[in-house]
């Protein structure tokens, strides 16, 4: 596996790959990996003939009063897990090569980024749409794989393809999660023995509320019910618990169509987010 820090050399080995007829598939992350991003490259690995991983903590995306500076950052450990993983290119730039021009959001998230953790963190989406709209013109791949643990990013980032016409498949691969049901993520780092042990009431009420609404209860009950169990839990505060169109991430009184089950909610110092889907009978 290469690590490549500069455009001029990733273009090159990039036009290399694409010289012997091979499709590219792209995983863009912000590092200190885990089982689940792995799991967006086996899911690379099957649909292309070559796969781009790419490590950049993206400033944009992140409030002053976020955890920008604390992220954990391990990109020997990383690589290593990339390149037994098959991927042919890491792409490392710095903060000065994908911002040359300074640290601003400069592309507007669509309609997919209202609400949500589009209320709770003013500003994100546009970072994230800036640093993925960047990445695909460096990258320029065939397929791009997400994880649905991010289902509102994931809504943006095919959003922002559709409205720029980008000839990119957005491929999403469902939540992974450990053991006791938490979803994997990166933040989970942060989170003490204790606190661990209190969090899995997050995927726990939401697997009662969709399980609620998909038997015919009432939407804002099995909400309120589930927000009442997480705050129970310690979760405080909690952002949202809501229910969404699965397609457009617009708001759902009444489940009479594919959605998804969404929350956001802070434990100690750790805020956490995860969904579920909920489909009709």
């Amino acid at each position: 596996m290469q690590i490549i820090r500069d455009v001029d050399t990733l273009k090159r080995e990039l036009g290399a790959l694409r010289a012997e007829g091979g499709t590219i598939a792209f995983v863009p992350t912000m590092g200190a990996l885990h089982d689940g991003h792995l799991a967006l490259v086996a899911e690379a690995r099957l649909r292309a003939d070559h796969v781009v991983a790419s490590i950049f903590v993206n400033p944009t995306q992140f409030a002053a009063s976020e955890d920008l500076g604390t992220y954990p950052r391990r990109e020997a450990a990383d690589a290593a897990l990339l390149d037994a993983a098959g991927v042919a290119i890491l792409w490392a730039p710095d903060v000065e090569t994908m911002y040359p021009d300074g640290t601003e959001a400069t592309v507007k998230a669509g309609s997919a980024a209202e609400g949500l953790d589009g209320a709770a963190r003013p500003g994100h989406f546009d970072g994230v749409a800036t640093v993925v709209a960047r990445l695909f013109d460096q990258v320029r791949p065939d397929i791009a794989v997400f994880g649905e643990k991010d289902y509102q990013q994931l809504a943006v980032i095919r959003q922002l393809v559709e409205a720029e016409a980008l000839p990119i498949e957005i491929v999403g691969i469902p939540t992974q999660r450990d053991a006791d049901g938490l979803a994997l993520s990166s933040r989970n780092a942060y989170l003490s023995e204790d606190e661990r042990t209190a969090a899995r009431a997050l995927p726990r009420a939401l697997g009662e509320a969709a399980a609620a609404i998909q038997a015919g209860g009432d939407v804002a009950e099995a909400l309120d019910k589930a927000r009442a169990r997480l705050e129970a839990a310690g979760f405080d505060p909690v952002d949202y618990v809501a229910l969404h169109d699965a397609g457009t991430l617009a708001p759902m009184a009444v489940f009479d169509r594919p959605a998804r089950l969404l929350a956001a909610a802070r434990m100690g110092r750790t805020r956490l987010i995860d969904n579920l889907p909920v489909n009709p009978a």
